[in-house]
């Protein structure tokens, strides 16, 4: 059942939307940003093929252009041309129309501002509670070794509870998000990218 489920909800980014291929344009400024190269970028086939690239050399704005059935994910892959191997990334929705992106050289993703997409604006109200789970967990995460450093195994013990508590509802709070926005592209991408091993009764409800 639950391996009918999955490419049943990757058909669904693919053609609910049945109104055929539409052009998308991608217009943005990296701030800062005087000489490197962007990719422009999707997934394939669990292979990232690049789609387009601009070199940067003085001027930071960039345009990209292709065409899209619904709205997808696609990446921005900067290689600022500095020798340092990590190198920035960073995913958006993009939907048929024009997209504008404006970032920095050097918090390329975290100070991206995107518009043109509905999309992504429910993907980022998404992303932007999940994080406070996220930060939670390491901040209990680095109390937990603190207390089994100091030998407070007790203490430890309880927050390894509250842990587990927190991840819990972080989870469901995942599954709560997909259902209640059924009606977007980001549903079926979020249950494959952070809910894709949950119970098969929930997959049937998503489906």
């Amino acid at each position: 059942m639950y391996k009918l489920l999955v490419p049943t909800l990757i058909a669904l980014i693919l053609v609910s939307c049945g109104k055929g291929n539409e052009n998308m344009i991608v217009n943005g400024n990296v701030e800062g940003l005087r000489k490197g190269t962007i990719y422009f970028q999707k997934l394939e086939d669990s292979t990232m093929v690049t789609l387009d690239s601009i070199k940067i050399d003085g001027k930071s704005d960039f345009s990209f252009s292709t065409t899209i059935e619904s709205p997808e994910v696609f990446t921005l892959y900067l290689d600022k041309n500095d020798g340092n191997l990590l190198n920035d990334r960073l995913d958006f929705f993009g939907e048929p129309g024009t997209i504008t992106i404006k970032t920095t050289r050097d918090y390329f993703a975290p100070e991206a501002k995107i518009e043109g997409s509905e999309s992504q604006k429910t993907w980022e109200e998404y992303k932007s509670i999940l994080s406070k789970f996220s930060t939670k967990n390491l901040e209990l995460i680095k109390e937990t070794l603190q207390a089994t450093k100091d030998g407070k195994m007790e203490i430890a013990d309880s927050l390894k509870q509250v842990s587990q508590r927190n991840s819990t509802r972080s989870y469901l709070y995942t599954l709560n998000f997909i259902l209640n926005n059924k009606d977007s592209y980001t549903a079926p991408y979020i249950t494959l990218a952070n809910a894709y091993n949950t119970n098969v009764k929930y997959l049937d409800s998503i489906n």
